[in-house]
């Protein structure tokens, strides 16, 4: 008889390095409160750690040479279990707004406030203006439209990527700049949408960077 299997647990593998697990020939050491022990081999290290009953824990993996701490690993997990539960990690979300070769006065005014908006929250706006039929044969309208709203974003927000053709169409990704630095242009506006191709992508990002992978071949710079 087959034995049942144990439930899967999703469990986030512990990459810290501890005791015999530290690879770095030498180290730095410091004390649980900090202080500077000296510079020595990751095996002295540790047995001079475990002489105290305690253990050698790496805790800047990419100094030169690379920072351990003695002390208690179960208490380090924990405080810094504790430390990342009253500082959670904040994400950035991208939006996206899209505009239009002929977009009016009006829906173009609406449409930047709402670019505002969401810089405002902290979030990273991507633009897009996507051409239609005969408007393939006008491109470049595409990059006058898109270079306006830059011009429009520059007291909110940092051009992360120019204006640039992928396809059918011409994208550029804004970020926000600090909250002491922003300054809104257009009018605040709140739960309008102006038409029905635009939209927002709530896709959470840490480090949102619109790359050269996200284009064609074909996608070229301005």
């Amino acid at each position: 008889m087959a034995k049942p299997k144990k439930p899967y647990k999703n469990r986030r593998r512990d990459m810290t390095r501890v005791n015999e697990y530290i690879r770095a020939p030498k180290v730095r050491v410091v004390t649980d409160k900090g202080e500077l022990i000296g510079v020595m081999s990751a095996r002295e290290a540790v047995t001079k750690a475990k002489s105290i009953g305690l253990d050698l824990v790496e805790i800047a993996s990419k100094a030169d040479p690379p920072v351990c701490k003695v002390c208690d690993y179960g208490k380090y997990k924990y405080e810094q279990a504790k430390l990342k539960k009253s500082n959670p990690k904040t994400t950035t979300k991208l939006k996206e707004v899209k505009f239009r070769v002929r977009t009016e006065e009006h829906d173009y005014n609406l449409k930047c406030s709402r670019i505002e908006n969401f810089l405002e929250e902290g979030n990273k706006v991507k633009v897009q203006l996507q051409f239609r039929g005969r408007e393939n044969a006008h491109k470049d309208l595409g990059f006058v439209v898109l270079q306006r709203v830059a011009g429009d974003m520059t007291g909110m927000a940092n051009l992360d990527q120019k204006p640039r053709l992928a396809g059918r169409a011409v994208t550029m990704l804004l970020s926000p700049l600090p909250k002491e630095q922003r300054k809104r242009k257009f009018q605040m506006v709140h739960g309008e949408l102006i038409d029905e191709d635009d939209f927002e992508d709530t896709e959470d990002i840490e480090n949102a960077e619109f790359d050269e992978k996200d284009a064609p071949e074909e996608a070229k710079e301005v």
